[in-house]
């Protein structure tokens, strides 16, 4: 299996519409555009019955006492940890092997999406704004669908946006309710027929070098 995109290649720059904040000189960030990117696939394996994708970036801080503190920095030997920012299951192979820029995602949106039904027929589980913002009274809520990138401004580190594509043997993957990356990841275990997957980088610190 490929995956390619026409916005942006592998290990390239995201471009700011794809990304929950953008740079903003005067005021460290503002909101981005939050499009889900474009993606297409090809080379699916025999037997596949439905794809599922998911975007996680694997180098969020696991400590955020330094997160967008002035004066500070979050250092790069700081361990990191996941942090989902789409997991989209239920995809048909009938999809005919493409995802439209946009197509699942437009803008950001306070509070959250708070449906899981999606696009082509698929469903979405809870990408980790959900728990980020659920101190805040203003955004808390259930957040499906893609919310882009977002990392703290003072980060030492170029951050990564991973997108994997697994094609599975089973039309619905056996999960109900509100579920996220993580109970993906495990119900997709022994399902997997093939997978494919695509890196985006970004940053929010001007001081950071790509």
């Amino acid at each position: 299996m490929k995956l390619t995109s026409s916005n942006f290649d592998d290990a390239q720059m995201i471009p700011g519409d794809y990304s929950f904040c953008i740079h903003d000189p005067a005021h460290r960030v503002c909101l981005g555009k939050n499009l889900n990117p474009q993606r297409s696939w090809t080379g699916a394996p025999a037997g596949t019955r439905s794809f599922a994708l998911i975007c996680h970036d694997p180098d969020v801080p696991s400590n955020g006492d330094d997160v967008n503190q002035e004066g500070r920095s979050v250092p790069a030997a700081l361990a990191r940890v996941d942090f989902f920012h789409w997991v989209l299951v239920d995809l048909p192979p009938a999809t005919l092997g493409e995802i439209k820029a946009g197509e699942f995602s437009k803008e950001v949106t306070p509070r959250g999406e708070p449906d899981p039904a999606a696009a082509q027929g698929a469903r979405q589980g809870l990408n980790d704004y959900t728990g980020w913002f659920a101190g805040d009274n203003d955004m808390r809520g259930d957040y499906y669908s893609f919310d882009g990138p977002c990392p703290p401004w003072n980060d030492e580190i170029v951050r990564h946006y991973v997108f994997t594509l697994c094609a599975l043997d089973m039309d619905r993957l056996a999960l109900d309710g509100k579920f996220t990356g993580q109970d993906v990841r495990a119900a997709m275990r022994g399902h997997i027929l093939g997978q494919a997957g695509l890196a985006g980088l970004y940053t929010l610190n001007p001081a950071v070098k790509l």
